[in-house]
């Protein structure tokens, strides 16, 4: 089950499509779909929880909290709404796009992926750039 929760002023188009391409997603990776929970919110929002849970004093874009069982993925992605349409201008795409690829981060890492070196960044962003082909075609 995928549910999608609001903490500030914002819909999400096409709720139904995106569920079905994240656990499309989830399944293509080997896992199986348990319980998901994303919440959309400010910045203040996810800061708060940036310094409470990881001591990072830093603005982010996604936090993820990772309660899988076993081979069921489970558990909880907040995004910043503020640093994913900054991250959309910076990084020349559109809000949606970068929306997109911040959903199914938290995902990938879900599913095992990191990011905290060059080459596990570069397989992050082509597992994304897979997911994203996948959802757009």
């Amino acid at each position: 089950m995928i549910d999608f929760n609001f903490e500030t002023d914002f819909d999400l188009n096409n709720e139904s499509e995106l569920k079905v391409w994240i656990a499309e997603t989830i399944h293509s990776e080997g896992f199986e779909l348990g319980e998901i929970t994303y919440v959309f919110c400010n910045d203040t929002f996810l800061y708060n929880l940036n310094v409470e849970f990881l001591n990072h004093e830093t603005l982010t874009d996604i936090i993820s909290f990772d309660y899988k069982l076993g081979n069921q993925i489970n558990g909880e992605i907040y995004i910043s709404i503020e640093r994913v349409l900054d991250n959309s201008k910076e990084f020349d795409t559109s809000f949606e796009n970068e929306l997109h690829r911040v959903l199914i981060h938290g995902i990938l890492h879900f599913c095992g992926y990191k990011d905290k070196t060059v080459s596990e960044e570069q397989l992050m962003r082509q597992k994304e750039d897979e997911a994203l082909q996948k959802l757009n075609a």
